[in-house]
C-alpha cells in the first residue's frame, strides 16, 4: 500500500502527551501531515485517509475519526471530523478517514471500510511510533454509530475487506458524537440497507444497543436534547442498555447544542476521556 499522495511538514508548538494527558513544557516539534493516505483497498479503489503526527520519541496515542453524514455523504475534512494537525499537536497520531458510501456500496460497505482503517493503524504502529495500548476513536452522527458498534460488536459478522485482513482491531475506548444506537427506532435507519438482508434484521444487526455487555469497549456519549437529526431518546436507549449492562461509559448530556459537530466543547470533553481512560489500567 502506498504511503500517500501528497506529505506536507510543519514546524509546530507541541504539548507532547506521554501519557495522555500529562504534558510536559511546550517544546518545539516537527508536525507531519499527509493527505490522501491509502489505508484500504477494495476492488482496486483506495480507502483514503488525511493522518498527521508529531515527531517523538515516545509512542503516540492515536486517534481515528468517522465522519457523519447518514452513510450517503459528509468527508474527511467537514466540521463532523477532527482536524489532523490540531490533535498531532495535542501529542497524538491522529487519522480522519473517508469510507464507501451508500450511494457506490451500501452498508455494511462502510463500517468494513472503518475497521480497516483501525487494523492499518496496527499494521503500521511501528512505522509511526503508535502505541497500541492507546488507540481511541471519534465519530460524528453516522461515524458515531460506527465507533459504538465497534464498542459493543467488533466484527461481527462482517467479512474483513481491505486489506491488513490478520492484524488486531482492538482499541482502547470510543468517543460518540450525537449518534444514532438503535437504528429501527430512527427514521434515516432506513439508509442501512445491506443487500439481501431483510431491513428489521439488517438494522438490528447494526444497533449497538442490541450487543452490550459489561466487556464492551468505554464510551464517552455527547449528545444534546434539541438534536433534530437523531432525537435525544435514541440516545437515552443507549444510556439506560449501558447501565443496565454495567458497561463502563460517560454520558455528557447537553439542552441546546443541537446536532453537534467536533466543536470545542467536544474537543474539551474528548481529552478528559481519552486522560481518564489512559490512567486506568
Amino acid at each position: 500500500m502506498t504511503s500517500g499522495l501528497m506529505v506536507a511538514t510543519v514546524i509546530a508548538t507541541v504539548c507532547f502527551i506521554s501519557n495522555v494527558g500529562q504534558t510536559d513544557e511546550p517544546t518545539a516539534a516537527k508536525i507531519v501531515s499527509r493527505e490522501d493516505v491509502v489505508y484500504g483497498r477494495v476492488s482496486g479503489a483506495g480507502l483514503l485517509a488525511d493522518i498527521a503526527y508529531p515527531e517523538s520519541k515516545e509512542p503516540l496515542p492515536a486517534i481515528i475519526s468517522v465522519h457523519g453524514g447518514r452513510w450517503v455523504g459528509g468527508h474527511k475534512k467537514d466540521t463532523s471530523t477532527i482536524k489532523v494537525e490540531q490533535w498531532a499537536g495535542f501529542g497524538f497520531f491522529a487519522m480522519s478517514i473517508d469510507y464507501r458510501l451508500k450511494g457506490t456500496t451500501p452498508a455494511p460497505a462502510c463500517y468494513q471500510d472503518f475497521q480497516c482503517a483501525i487494523r492499518y493503524v496496527h499494521a503500521h504502529a511501528k512505522e509511526f511510533n503508535i502505541d497500541t495500548s492507546r488507540i481511541f476513536l471519534m465519530g460524528q452522527s453516522a461515524g458515531g454509530h460506527m465507533v459504538s458498534l465497534a464498542s459493543t460488536l467488533g466484527d461481527g459478522p462482517y467479512p474483513r475487506t481491505g486489506g491488513w485482513d490478520k492484524e488486531s482491531n482492538d482499541f482502547r475506548a470510543a468517543i460518540s458524537v450525537a449518534a444514532p444506537y438503535d437504528l429501527v427506532a430512527l427514521d434515516w435507519g432506513a439508509l442501512w440497507t445491506p443487500p439481501g438482508v431483510a431491513v428489521e434484521e439488517a438494522r438490528t444487526l447494526a444497533s449497538p444497543t442490541k450487543h452490550v455487555t459489561k466487556t464492551s469497549k468505554p464510551l464517552l456519549i455527547l449528545h444534546s436534547d434539541n438534536d433534530k437529526s437523531v432525537p435525544v431518546a435514541n440516545a437515552l436507549t443507549m444510556i439506560e442498555v449501558l447501565e443496565k449492562a454495567g458497561a463502563r461509559h460517560t454520558f455528557k448530556h447537553y439542552p441546546d447544542l443541537g446536532h453537534m459537530q467536533i466543536t470545542d466543547e467536544v474537543i474539551k470533553q474528548s481529552l478528559a476521556f481519552i486522560k481518564e481512560q489512559s490512567a486506568k489500567p
